[in-house]
């Protein structure tokens, strides 16, 4: 089942390699791993290398460490937070187009609050770095560069909603979607390319207009959304046809 480990960072590639046996279910929740010193030769690796990577898993959610006992597999969908992400959109190379309907979904729910927030929190900062953004936007023409600029506007946004929760939920979607950022990037210049759109929410939340800014978020985002989901669907339909 597992690997000798040839890399460098061995505890890393312990993590990684029983992290996505548990993703994939080949490790089901419940399920017990073998000692620290079954593991340690299975792998090729010392046993402190394995002890890391243990605790990075308990951490993650993934198993649970007790002293004494087996190392038993958690259930991550009850057990994990959104750090997992990132590992979950791909898996054996393919993307799991279920989680990444899920993630279009969150950012659409959770960015029309989080506008909707950040026109109630908006300080005297809050006007100017959106502003820049938003002259970055209408100046640029490239997909990608965009992107950044998009992700730029939206972290100025969550900044002004100063809630630490929508935060680091902000930053687990947003380290989920840049691996993909260039892929996407035809997809999504019917998003980031409306600048307007994006002044428009820059407006309703600097005036402090909530209802203008939540309704702002959803039609920018709709837009992504619309997009994506089309591309999605057209993608699994070209999958099925490929398997038949």
């Amino acid at each position: 089942m597992f690997e000798p480990i040839a890399r460098k960072s061995a505890s890393g590639e312990v993590y990684d390699q029983i992290a996505a046996r548990v993703l994939g279910g080949d490790l089901a929740a419940g399920a017990s791993l073998p000692s620290e010193r079954h593991l340690a030769e299975a792998f090729g690796v010392s046993r402190p290398a394995v002890r890391e990577a243990l605790s990075r898993l308990a951490h993650a959610g993934l198993v649970e460490v007790r002293q004494g006992e087996a190392t038993s597999v958690r259930d991550f969908r009850t057990q994990a937070g959104p750090e997992l992400l990132p590992r979950l959109l791909v898996r054996d190379g393919r993307p799991d187009w279920g989680v990444v309907r899920s993630v279009l979904e969150a950012r659409q729910l959770i960015g029309r609050q989080v506008a909707r927030l950040a026109a109630t929190r908006a300080t005297a900062e809050t006007q100017p770095r959106l502003r820049e953004s938003v002259a970055r936007l209408a100046a640029g023409d490239d997909p990608v560069t965009l992107q950044v600029a998009a992700l730029e506007f939206w972290e100025h946004v969550v900044d002004a909603a100063d809630s630490l929760a929508f935060r680091l939920i902000f930053n687990s979607l947003r380290n989920a979607y840049e691996p993909a950022m260039t892929a996407m990037a035809g997809v999504l210049i019917v998003e980031v390319g409306r600048a307007d759109l994006y002044e428009r929410l820059a407006d309703a939340i600097v005036a402090r207009d909530e209802d203008g800014a939540e309704h702002a978020a959803g039609e920018l985002l709709d837009l992504g959304t619309s997009a994506l989901t089309t591309a999605i669907d057209q993608a699994e339909h070209g999958e099925a046809r490929n398997r038949t």
